[in-house]
């Protein structure tokens, strides 16, 4: 079928329904959802004989839904209706949730219900959960929903509340009254947007990112520990752990580490061990190196810290050694918030660069271990290159990559993706992947032969997966002969043309990037970090748009 994606934005569950709805042969264009003229031009345009809405923030005009079927994704249980639907069920402490796919009609969240799916609530934060447990049902529900249509018939709606959009007055916390537990699900219910309006060390914030402070105890709402770039506050039974804010006034107007905006604030404040980002378990032969950056983003200092935390992971009497990344994102590649709050955006891009080079390069010329990376979440850009510097790469079901990286204001990239990607799938296919700046699935990936295997769509299951796949290969007998080949290649590829050559010429383009006159992607940066919307649809997404 010709089927439109029409959303607010590209976000990860428009990805992961555009990559599914390609592998199963449907024609699928994308409009972002500006304004109703533009909106109902594209729908002229792309003539589909169906419309699916994953991410809107307003209604479908009525000249399409009266003319086209319309399957609007809401991540509420059948029967419930509102914009805050997510938000709400956090703050409740609801046990399950689920996702509704209905039929665009006058009334919001009323129309015919196609499909619905339900889901067992973590302790998590809303931005995890519609990653994960909302993403997983809602592609389920689309998928199912666009198999049996046209024949099949969607059943009227249950009767159900219209709850409000949840306001900064509903989300408030009450220093003085709420526990540990109280201030995490408020925290919880507004990450990643719009964050929880407090006040701390007199800084009128939008606090984000939340974590249990225990064993820490202070007077409630006192900060009363900094650490990792997090700062604890005491609660009436314990403490919190706030790892990200957003200033409600002045400049930066964007997520950044707490430390980082209440830094002339905190000299009073001790300095412990806060939550950690990068941590180490290993079990026999097989070490396995966790780092979950918030969003996927790798500063400067954390991939350095990473750099170390693999140095030291080496010198352990291991054979593998596994790089899990998180569960959210396995990494996006150079910290874009962190650059654009830098004194010198160009210079703080070029440190970060430099720094997920020297930890690419540190990972592709090991040759004391087998390595492996272990996509558990999503990854793009030098993110997703710095994965293929791995030995082997395996991926989760269901995880979006992204291998390109000219969305970002047209950015050639680094982490010495032109030896890495070629050696996988030859300059032609390279060529294209990066030029065509679209996600695709792990399958597409294993296909290609980007990626090595593919583990369970559950991420406990995926890594219990990669660990008996790493055990494996540490006890293959073959090991000391697999490292000697390693090396062996390595030393050709080497003499062929050296890593720092791919080195230099990736750093050169980058440098006009960051420094040269073309200004794209200092724009598109700063678009990003800002939040702006879209002003027009990508035309690598709006095939629709596509004269002839």
């Amino acid at each position: 079928m010709r089927i439109l994606l029409l959303t607010h934005a590209f976000n990860s569950l428009t990805q992961r329904l555009f990559v599914e709805l390609r592998r199963l042969g449907h024609a699928v264009t994308v409009e972002f959802d500006i304004h109703d003229a533009v909106t109902i031009e594209a729908v002229a345009l792309a003539q589909p004989d169906l419309i699916i809405a994953p991410f809107l923030k307003r209604a479908i005009p009525a000249a399409i839904w009266q003319k086209h079927v319309c399957l609007v994704v809401h991540p509420g249980i059948e029967g419930d209706r509102g914009p805050s639907a997510l938000d709400w069920a956090i703050f409740e402490g609801q046990e399950r949730w689920g996702i509704t796919v209905f039929q665009a009609v006058e009334d919001f969240d009323a129309g015919p219900v196609w499909e619905t799916r339900t889901f067992a609530m973590r302790p998590a934060t809303k931005s995890s959960l519609y990653r994960q447990e909302v993403t997983e049902s809602a592609t389920e529900a689309v998928l199912a929903a666009v198999a049996r249509f046209p024949e099949a018939r969607a059943h009227p709606p249950k009767p159900g509340v219209w709850k409000p959009l949840m306001r900064q007055s509903d989300r408030a916390i009450d220093w003085s009254r709420d526990q540990t537990s109280d201030v995490l699900r408020k925290i919880r219910a507004a990450d990643g947007m719009p964050g929880v309006a407090s006040e701390i060390l007199g800084l009128p914030v939008y606090c984000f990112d939340a974590r249990d402070g225990a064993p820490l105890v202070g007077p409630p709402g006192v900060v009363v520990a900094r650490g990792q770039g997090a700062v604890a506050l005491g609660t009436l039974d314990g403490a919190v752990w706030i790892r990200h804010l957003r200033r409600m006034l002045g400049e930066p107007a964007f997520k950044l580490p707490a430390e980082r905006i209440l830094a002339d604030r905190l000299d009073a404040v001790p300095q412990v061990q806060g939550p950690q980002d990068i941590w180490y378990e290993e079990d026999g032969d097989v070490g396995v190196l966790h780092f979950a950056f918030y969003n996927g983003a790798m500063a400067t200092d954390q991939c350095r810290q990473l750099l170390a935390a693999y140095e030291q992971a080496l010198s352990r009497p291991t054979r593998v050694i596994v790089l899990a990344g998180g569960a959210e994102y396995w990494s996006n590649g150079i910290h874009l918030n962190l650059i654009e709050a830098a004194a010198s955006p160009a210079d703080e891009s070029w440190q970060n660069i430099n720094a997920m080079n020297d930890l690419t390069l540190r990972i592709i010329t090991t040759t004391s271990h087998l390595t492996v990376a272990s996509l558990q979440g999503n990854a793009g850009a030098g993110g997703f290159f710095l994965a293929l510097a791995a030995d082997q790469v395996w991926a989760r079901q269901g995880v979006v990559l992204n291998p390109h990286y000219k969305s970002m204001g047209n950015l050639f990239g680094s982490e010495y993706w032109t030896y890495l990607l070629p050696r996988r799938v030859g300059p032609v296919i390279a060529g294209q992947l990066t030029e065509a700046r679209l996600p695709m699935g792990a399958e597409e990936a294993l296909s290609l032969g980007l990626i090595d295997g593919i583990g369970a769509a559950s991420c406990d299951k995926f890594m219990r997966d990669i660990k008996r796949v790493a055990a494996g290969m540490a006890a293959d007998p073959r090991f000391p002969e697999q490292l000697v080949g390693k090396k062996t290649r390595l030393e050709q590829d080497e003499k062929i043309r050296p890593l720092q050559a791919y080195r230099d010429d990736e750093l050169a383009k980058m440098r006009l990037n960051f420094y040269g006159f073309d200004p794209s992607y200092h724009v598109a940066r700063y678009n990003f970090v800002h939040k702006l919307p879209k002003s027009r649809t990508p035309p690598y997404l709006a095939v629709h748009r596509h004269k002839g």
